[in-house]
């Protein structure tokens, strides 16, 4: 009998920027990273999950960030947007100026690893969504922790899909989310088909989250190689979760039963954190007979490169192709 080999050990070594990618891909990059070498999201440490006064100073200051950000972005958006309550859920209707297609709708869960991205950063989402696609966008503004864990997010996204379901035919209803919003978009589709909805044309997975046990092998690979993303959020999966088994289908969907799920279009980075969430989440559609198609960018860390490089628009060029080919 012999032991078995517990991993490969690696030398401390610099990482290149990579010049297979855009000017405005690398200075996006670069811009992440101290003169040191370490990626500046690496110096912020989540507090532990039961810690909620920590947790609500952390919220007040991404809000904080995320409205700077959506402020100076808002001035090029076209669509408009209501806000509306269903019951305890929040949803942000976003209209655009020209709608090309009159009944189709987009159903968006946005990111920010469950805790943060929601008020006006969702609202803004939604508009840029509308402006993309053409069509209506529904921006859930799911409730989140420390205030209201798992499973309130779910709760919020099943009574949005409802209420989409209301108004559109499924055939016209596109499903998406970025990151812990692509978790969301899942788990949501599993639930809905346990309680016998009908399955929307399709979802669109943006480095989603689907693996809240941090299973897989990009966890350790891409740890701080990803500059946006450079280590676990396994305390904001716990605190999320709220005692819940982390590898339940509906808080790790990846896990879950995935036969009759729409088809769906899957986007990481081979510098994404999460990227083998998006390789297995795609093998495990096509072994349940699943249309999936998936893209992995080059270089590319959790999120993209924040906008305005040739590959996000290269990225929302094929997401937007994807979804306007579900509608037809």
């Amino acid at each position: 009998m012999t032991d078995q080999k517990s991993g490969i050990m690696v030398q401390g070594r610099l990482i290149p920027f990579p010049s297979s990618i855009s000017q405005e891909a690398r200075a996006s990059l670069e811009r992440l990273v101290n003169d040191d070498g370490v990626p500046i999201n690496a110096l912020y440490l989540m507090p532990p999950p039961d810690d909620h006064a920590g947790w609500m100073k952390i919220k007040a200051a991404a809000d904080g960030h995320y409205a700077a950000a959506v402020k100076a972005l808002a001035g090029t958006l076209r669509a408009s947007a209501e806000t509306l309550r269903i019951g305890e859920t929040t949803i942000h209707v976003a209209t655009p100026e020209t709608i090309s297609v009159p009944d189709g709708a987009y159903v968006d869960f946005h990111g920010g690893a469950f805790v943060f991205g929601g008020g006006e950063a969702c609202r803004v989402q939604a508009r840029m969504q509308a402006d993309r696609l053409g069509a209506l966008s529904y921006g859930v503004d799911y409730r989140m922790p420390p205030e209201h864990p798992y499973p309130a997010a779910l709760d919020d996204a099943m009574a949005a899909y409802r209420y989409v379901l209301e108004r559109h035919a499924p055939s016209r209803i596109v499903v998406g989310g970025r990151s812990a919003g692509g978790n969301l978009a899942v788990a949501m589709l599993l639930r809905a088909k346990d309680e016998g909805l009908p399955m929307p044309a399709g979802m669109v997975l943006l480095s989603p989250e689907v693996d809240l046990t941090e299973s897989g092998d990009s966890f350790q690979v891409n740890q701080m190689v990803d500059v946006v993303l450079p280590g676990s959020l396994m305390r904001n999966n716990a605190l999320y979760a709220g005692g819940a088994d982390l590898s339940h289908p509906y808080l790790s969907p990846l896990f879950g039963d995935l036969k009759g799920l729409p088809p769906a279009f899957l986007q990481s980075g081979t510098r994404d954190l999460f990227l083998s969430n998006a390789v297995r989440m795609h093998r495990a559609l096509r072994q349940a007979d699943v249309d999936a198609e998936l893209h992995v960018f080059e270089g590319m860390p959790h999120g993209g490169f924040q906008g305005n490089t040739p590959e996000d628009d290269d990225l929302a060029a094929e997401l937007a192709r994807f979804v306007k080919a579900r509608w037809q």
